[in-house]
Order: structure tokens, then sequence, then C-alpha cells
């Protein structure tokens, strides 16, 4: 169902850098009985990086921000017990509210990563929080147990969205953007993006095509537009050298989109283990899709993904160097434009278009992967060492295909 009418474009234009795109499905609705969370994640901060975390109850993975906050903020991640979460600021949980005390969402997703099993868990901690919060968000979440679930949350409550509950989500999906539901939705924002998602993941589920690989390419990197009905795939440039700038307002992917996860949770909690986490550092349409699993020590994650010591992440400090050449403008608002034909043009040279050859591999290669640990044929063991797999491949196929160096 459409939340959008013309007369709210005030409302969808106004620019809001912590801004997100996600959903949730219920493993009861997918094809291989694993949930998924998605977010497409827009921040103010630009370097992203994943991290690994043993300074809680349980081990976890986090996407964090490449700055001082990575140590105290997660803004998505799961624990070694299959728990899952991630969130999209709201803006309308909190109306009439003169509570000073706000942004505690990054804080709050990594107390819950640290200490929780269930969604009941998660539920527990919010309301052990003394009041106000400092929260206006929705927050999605998954555990090995079978629990899918939105929370729409305020300073001081939470109402929950269940995704197995079938009046709610008949399909077991939920999408949220930038506004809760259970308030004025005018009063939010992101929804434009809303509508598009929820057009081609409610197409996606009814097909059966909803996967990571397919996630990514349709929702991270859509180039359509629900108000204008404008389709940037439509009518491209010649070639990469043909200057052709666009208006790039309320797309999925926006001149602020940092980076975008997919989580895969368990099947139940004797697959646990099989928990993993696709990650989108960077711009989405200039990088590349990689795959982690919780192994053990920071060392073990791809390091093309793991935050350095110097506060960045590879493959993120080469996304931002070729999303540099498609916002070109650097005066007055020249954000607000993009140089399609950087990203895709007819001659196939753009860096989304490459880029996506490379991430074809990626994904056959892990799916092959994931069959073996599933068949018992590779173990937890092996992870490092398709982690390492993974990492080669990709800094000689960028070499090879973009002739860009990877920093080691």
């Amino acid at each position: 169902m459409k939340l959008f009418t013309l007369v709210s474009l005030f409302v969808i234009l106004s620019f809001h850098s912590h801004s997100c795109t996600t959903f949730l499905i219920s493993g009861k609705y997918t094809q291989d009985g694993k949930s998924l969370l998605f977010k497409n994640r827009d921040a103010a901060e630009n370097q992203n990086a994943l991290a690994y975390f043993n300074d809680g109850k349980y081990p976890y993975l986090g996407l964090v921000d490449g700055n001082h906050e990575s140590k105290t903020m997660v803004w998505g991640g799961y624990n070694s017990k299959g728990f899952a979460i991630m969130n999209s600021a709201a803006f309308n949980n909190n109306i009439g509210d003169t509570s000073k005390f706000i942004d505690q969402e990054g804080i709050i997703m990594k107390k819950a990563l640290m200490t929780c099993v269930t969604l009941k868990d998660f539920e527990n901690l919010l309301n052990s929080l003394p009041k106000p919060w400092g929260l206006d968000a929705n927050f999605g979440v998954i555990d090995a147990y079978g629990g899918a679930a939105f929370y729409e949350t305020g300073n001081h409550d939470f109402q929950k969205f269940d995704a197995n509950d079938p009046t709610i989500a008949p399909d077991g999906l939920l999408t949220r953007s930038n506004f809760s539901t259970r308030s004025d939705v005018t009063k939010g924002y992101g929804i434009c993006r809303y509508n598009t998602a929820q057009a081609v993941l409610q197409k996606a589920v009814k097909d059966k095509t909803l996967t990571p690989q397919f996630i990514f390419n349709n929702l991270s990197r859509n180039l359509t537009h629900d108000i204008t009905k404008t389709d940037l795939t439509k009518n491209l440039p010649i070639n990469k050298q043909t200057v052709d700038m666009r208006f790039f307002i309320d797309y999925i992917p926006r001149n602020n989109t940092t980076s975008a996860l997919v989580i895969v949770g368990a099947k139940d909690e004797k697959h646990i283990h099989e928990t993993m986490m696709w990650t989108i550092l960077g711009f989405p349409l200039t990088s590349i899709a990689i795959p982690s699993w919780l192994a053990g020590n920071n060392e073990e994650l791809p390091n093309l993904v793991k935050l350095q010591s110097n506060n960045t992440s590879q493959i993120c400090t080469a996304a931002l160097k070729m999303k540099a050449e498609c916002f070109p403008l650097t005066y007055d608002k020249g954000y607000n434009y993009i140089d399609l034909s950087k990203v895709i043009n007819q001659e196939k040279t753009g860096y989304m278009q490459q880029l996506q050859i490379i991430e074809k591999e990626v994904f056959r290669q892990t799916n092959v992967f994931i069959q073996e640990l599933e068949k018992g044929i590779k173990n937890l063991n092996d992870i490092s060492n398709f982690h390492l797999q993974i990492d080669n491949y990709i800094r000689k196929a960028y070499k090879e295909i973009l002739n860009i160096e990877l920093e080691h």
C-alpha cells in the first residue's frame, strides 16, 4: 500500500543525513527458512567498516563509522547467538517531546549485541533503561529462534510489529524508511524510498527471488523514482566520457549512502553457526558486497572490510574515490546531481557495471561455500581461509577490470 501523495512532496525532498531504507522478512516465508535483515545506510560519516567485538557477554560483528565512535556505537550486526539488529531513524516518534537526550541508537544496538539472544531479551533491555531513552527509530531484529520484528521506538515506549503475525505481515515482510507507522507518517521522511522498496520487495516475495544478491542489485542500486517515475537505467549515456548529469534525490541510493548490509539469519538454534553478513562499504553504486562470518576474532575478518588502525576500510576508501567522480560538482548543491555516465552507460564501462562483474563471482564462490557449510563439507575452521580467498580474488579482479590497486 502506498503512503505517499504529492501533497507531501515538501516532506520527501527534505535532506536528512541519518536516514536509511530497511526491511526484514521472517524465515517462515523464505525459501531456505532463513530470516533476512536489510539496511541501506545513509549517514554523515562516509568511512564505514566492519569490526569484531568481544567486550560483552557474546562476541559480535558490527558495522561502524570510521571515527572515534567506532568503539562505542554499532549501526547493524549480529552476535554469536544468532541475534541480529539494525535500525532506521524515524523522526516522528517523539512529536512534542522536548527532551534534549537524543541519538542513542548506535549505543543501544551495541548493548543489544553484547547481551541479547532473543527478541524478548531486546524488549527487556529497552524496558530496563531509564527514560527518556534518547531514541527515535525503527529497530529491525531477528534471532535464531524464528523471531523477526520491527520495534518502533521513541523516548518513552515502543511498539512491536511482528513479522510472524499474518495480520501485520501476511507475507512475513516488513519495510521501514524514516518514519514509524504508529505515528503521523507525514512528520517522517523517506516515504518515496519506502514506496520504491515496497514495490520491489512485494514482487520479489511473490516471485521467490529474494536473495542477498537480488536485494543489493534491486534495492541498494535501485535507480527508479516512485514520485517522478524516472528510471535512470533508460536512455543511458553513450560512454564514460560523455558527461550526463542527472538530478539525484530520493532514490534508495543517495549521495550520503555510506553502506548496506544483509544479515542472513539461522534457520533455527541448531544452525546458529550459519548466520552470516553481507556488507557493501562506501557508495553501493561504486562498491561490492563482501561476505563475513563471526569466526573468532578481528584478524579473521576479510581484510578489505575490516576497520584499520587509521579508522578506514580498504574497500570503502576505493569506493569513495570512484564516488567522487560520480558527483563532480563541488559547489552550491552539487551533491544533488550525479554524472550517470560514470555509473552506467551503453558501453557498459560504468563503475557499477564493472563492479557487478566482480560481485557476481563473489556471490558464486560464496554460495558454493555456504552449501559446503550446510552439508558439513566445510566448517567454522574453514572460514578464515575463505575470507582470505575472497579477499585475494577481489584484489586481483579490481586490478584486472578496474586497474585499481587496493591497499594492503
